[in-house]
């Protein structure tokens, strides 16, 4: 098949083709307040793995995440005016939506959350990335590793929790986490360097038990 080059002359036809798959999330938003469902179903694709993301990562529940996933795009079109480009993307200010119904729904003092019985705990365990066939026992044992650390997160208490979520999985920097939590660069610092050393101590005591546990199993090969 002939590939043709991309002159100024057909790049607009494509775009006049195809004008979501162009548009910047800003004007597929503003499409959508003006009644465009093609709109908004093509910002809801695009953003929507960023919402459940960090709502996952948060609550540990795939189930609450995706009662959230949806709930933050319609707040979005009610709250539409709330959004300022100029304080930073349409993905940041879904996240501070994201955290607040996080944090109404679980509640600021709640410490631990649980993961959901209908088997998300083994669907975050089943990343084909994650799998090495020819070798089932180091996978386990690095699949053991994998949910101690999501363990220990989840159960650090919420503010530190979000920052771990923040800075660490979705790399933002400690100016972006600041102006997304409403406190000062100082606060976000301080409360990741404490973060850190509950996850650290956390991990330290995962890795004794996990120990013990494969003492046992190997106990029991015998």
């Amino acid at each position: 098949m002939p590939r043709y080059p991309i002159t100024n002359g057909n790049r607009k036809m494509i775009e006049v083709m195809n004008p979501s798959e162009t548009c910047s999330d800003e004007t597929l938003l503003q499409r959508a307040l003006a009644g465009s469902e093609e709109a908004f179903t093509k910002l809801y694709q695009r953003l929507r793995g960023v919402v459940y993301r960090f709502a996952l990562q948060m609550s540990g529940s795939a189930g609450l995440a995706e009662d959230v996933t949806q709930d933050v795009f319609l707040i979005l079109l009610r709250k539409a005016e709330l959004f300022d480009p100029q304080r930073g993307a349409l993905s940041t200010y879904l996240i501070q939506i994201t955290r607040n119904e996080i944090l109404r729904r679980l509640g600021r003092d709640q410490a631990y959350v649980f993961l959901d019985d209908d088997g998300s705990e083994e669907a975050a365990l089943s990343d084909e990335s994650l799998i090495v066939s020819s070798d089932p026992l180091g996978n386990l044992v690095r699949n053991e590793e994998i949910e101690a650390v999501r363990q220990a997160v989840l159960a650090l208490p919420l503010h530190y929790r979000e920052v771990v979520v923040l800075c660490e999985l979705e790399e933002m920097s400690y100016t972006e986490a600041a102006a997304l939590l409403g406190c000062a660069i100082g606060t976000v610092r301080s409360r990741l360097h404490r973060a850190r050393a509950l996850l650290k101590q956390r991990l330290n005591e995962s890795t004794t038990e996990q120990d013990a546990l494969r003492v046992k199993r190997a106990a029991c090969l015998r």
